[in-house]
């Protein structure tokens, strides 16, 4: 597997929520941001869940965790490497508000990428919250748009439909 560090006026970003939606991260970013996707990507030994609370959203939205499970499809989260301008940093990291920088190393196309930008939120729940119907929307958009394989985008699917549907039970 080939390694790769990158340009050193760029830095790679893995989004795995609604970030994975290039058009919706370009409301954020203030520019076209689908020129900046290197491709479909998994980050193996986490897994996803909904533990924050998002005032501004006003709904869960998404987050990683470590697996203890490191076997399996459980145990690999899908999303979308970017290579970022830096100076879109900045306006990332806001948007990216309760949550930080955490270091990971990508696959993506056969090659490895050490040192990527990704976020995990600060002070995580101990429960997961359900997302929006528009937060639910734009991550299904973002895993489509950007070809994540058909098997993650149902089980991405089914996971935040049954917290909506666990939500509405009680």
């Amino acid at each position: 597997m080939v390694t790769l560090d990158g340009d050193p006026d760029q830095f790679y970003y893995f989004a795995y929520g609604s970030c994975m939606c290039p058009v919706d991260l370009k409301r954020s970013l203030q520019e076209k941001t689908h020129t900046y996707v290197v491709g479909p990507a998994q980050l193996k030994g986490y897994r996803l869940g909904f533990f924050r609370y998002s005032r501004r959203r006003q709904c869960g939205v998404l987050d990683i965790v470590p697996s203890p499970d490191h076997s399996g499809d459980s145990a690999t989260v899908h999303g979308v490497l970017y290579s970022l301008p830096w100076r879109l940093s900045p306006l990332l990291d806001r948007r990216e508000e309760g949550y930080v920088h955490h270091q990971v190393s990508i696959q993506c196309q056969g090659q490895s990428y050490p040192n990527t930008r990704t976020y995990t939120v600060v002070d995580k729940l101990g429960h997961e919250h359900a997302p929006s119907d528009w937060y639910f929307d734009v991550v299904m958009r973002g895993a489509l748009t950007c070809g994540l394989p058909e098997s993650y985008c149902w089980q991405l699917f089914n996971h935040m439909h049954e917290l909506q549907r666990q939500e509405l039970a009680a």
